[in-house]
């Protein structure tokens, strides 16, 4: 599978329209990612050498997409490589508590364990309970309340214990 200009400015679009963080996208001659947070949008991809092509969004500022793409370093102080990442078992949409006027499952700073309820992710009128799998503390929550979400998106930042 290959992609053109296209087809890249399509998913851009589709991907910034429907609220999903991220987008990856693998194969075997190339790497797209796409990445929103309700500022710019940002593309990276690894391609074959192809000539440079810039890519233009309508709203949002994006990266050019060329081959070799420079890749954006986080810093030192945002190192997150020690916290575990919980990640959506399947496609649907991100729910923080059983309802809208309930309280969320869990909040920033609070203690999982085995079997706590962290979420719920609704799949085709299905609100499937999402359970943790590890023991530690939320640092992070990465998905907004009911967003949609794909299979195996990260959902949150967890510092074992």
């Amino acid at each position: 599978m290959s992609m053109d200009i296209k087809q890249i400015q399509d998913l851009i679009k589709f991907v910034s329209k429907s609220g999903v963080n991220e987008v990856s996208i693998e194969e075997k001659d190339f790497k797209i990612t796409i990445k929103t947070n309700q500022e710019p949008t940002y593309v990276t991809a690894s391609l074959p050498a192809v000539a440079p092509v810039a890519v233009q969004s309508a709203p949002a500022p994006v990266a050019p997409v060329a081959a070799p793409v420079t890749v954006v370093a986080t810093p030192a102080a945002d190192d997150e490589s020690h916290f575990i990442t919980v990640k959506s078992p399947m496609i649907g949409t991100f729910y923080r508590s059983a309802g809208p006027d309930k309280a969320p499952f869990v909040n920033v700073g609070d203690d999982i364990t085995p079997g706590k309820v962290t979420c719920i992710v609704e799949a085709m009128k299905l609100f499937n309970e999402i359970e943790s799998e590890v023991s530690g503390k939320i640092v992070k929550i990465l998905v907004n309340d009911a967003q949609p979400v794909e299979y195996d998106q990260p959902l949150f930042l967890v510092d074992p214990r």
